[in-house]
């Protein structure tokens, strides 16, 4: 089992192309994928403001499927630790909480500036965008990120979509370096 623990901010878990490869690669066994219930509600809450065709019951079985999925994914005990920390946005304390309380080494977040990294380094943490974590992954195991990709990829149906197709989704989660990766290996995809 892998022992590098990454926690999934809220906003990397809304739209649902990005959630999608993110559980694959979770189940990819390359790292452990940590979130909360709080952060849970986060990104449901966002989906339901954005979207109502959509009803909470379909959100929440989606994030039931997320927590069976990914073993030992749920950070509980992490609340008490909430009110002394520093961040620029006091609503992403829970999130950096529960990072430290699973002894995460990133936060997967387009949230950036909301995580300075001098302030998380005092507590082993760094904040990395989406699309430099799953690069990392690439450098790591590009046959399990391909993999993923291509579980994915495979899954869709209704339309199905082609290699450039996919990636031009992906492209569309702002993540360009993964795409260009990714592009490199599309006999894998």
């Amino acid at each position: 089992m892998a022992t590098f623990t990454a926690l999934y901010d809220s906003c990397v878990l809304y739209p649902a192309p990005l959630r999608d490869f993110l559980m694959r690669l979770a189940m990819s066994d390359l790292y452990r994928a940590r979130w909360t219930n709080q952060i849970h509600e986060e990104w449901i809450s966002a989906v339901l403001k954005q979207r109502d065709d959509l009803k909470r019951e379909q959100l929440e079985r989606t994030r039931d499927l997320m927590d069976t999925h990914v073993r030992d994914c749920l950070v509980s005990g992490y609340e008490s630790i909430v009110e002394g920390l520093q961040l620029p946005d006091p609503n992403d304390r829970h999130v950096l909480a529960a990072a430290i309380r699973t002894r995460a080494h990133v936060i997967v977040t387009f949230n950036l500036k909301d995580f300075p990294n001098d302030y998380l380094a005092t507590f082993g943490i760094e904040a990395q965008h989406p699309d430099e974590f799953i690069s990392h992954l690439i450098d790591l195991s590009a046959g399990a990120v391909c993999g993923a990709a291509k579980r994915q990829r495979e899954a869709l149906v209704n339309p199905t979509k082609s290699v450039d197709k996919f990636l031009d989704a992906l492209a569309k989660q702002n993540l360009p370096e993964t795409v260009y990766r990714l592009g490199e290996f599309k006999h894998l995809l």
